[in-house]
């Protein structure tokens, strides 16, 4: 048996002497199979990434409505950063994408104007924040809307959009605050079809 084993790889040696294209169909098989697993493993990886940055990092949205005009614009595609607060509190004038209060899962994408703790109100157009006039109020859009005051509860944010007249935002919202833990990310930059840094 082993003799008969012995035979048959002379044979197939002598067969790859003769014939080189055998032996190079089969380092030829060899080298294609290498490849797509090399392709495959390249593409698993992206994937992976991919999924990591957008579940863990960066969030990519399209803005539905003009509530934040004139700085986002309807239709704009923005990046959102979701480790902005990682090591840091949000702070006023953030513009931030959050779940929305008042039905725990629409996306809504506003500017942060009142922090924890502080008292927000607005009368004749202007905003106060614990009686003292805002004096960077971020839009030169004026809402005579007069609403407050209201404290902020700590670990929560009141939200409005730069589009004061056309925002439906917490001034109008039954669960008028955005808990932290709600908050998704800090929007940084649209990218799509006005790029710019957001601010």
């Amino acid at each position: 048996m082993e003799k008969h084993h012995s035979d048959f790889e002379a044979n197939l040696e002598q067969q790859e002497t003769e014939n080189p294209e055998l032996a190079l169909g089969k380092t030829g098989k060899s080298s294609v199979t290498k490849e797509i697993l090399s392709n495959l493993a390249i593409i698993v990886i992206a994937l992976g990434v991919g999924l990591f940055l957008n579940k863990y990092m960066i969030a990519n949205a399209q803005v539905p409505t003009s509530s934040m005009e004139t700085t986002v614009m309807a239709g704009d595609r923005i990046i959102v950063n979701r480790l902005s607060y990682i090591f840091g509190e949000p702070k006023r004038g953030d513009i931030v994408t959050f779940i929305y209060p008042d039905d725990g899962k629409t996306l809504y994408l506003k500017r942060i104007m009142g922090l924890p703790g502080e008292t927000i109100q607005g009368k004749e157009g202007v905003i106060y924040i614990d009686g003292e006039a805002l004096k960077e109020d971020f839009t030169q859009e004026v809402s005579y809307d007069d609403f407050g005051p209201y404290t902020i509860p700590e670990g929560t944010y009141f939200m409005m959009g730069d589009n004061r007249n056309d925002s439906w935002d917490s001034r109008y919202w039954e669960h008028k605050f955005v808990d932290i833990e709600n908050i998704i990310g800090k929007a940084e930059i649209s990218y799509f079809p006005h790029p710019r840094f957001l601010k």
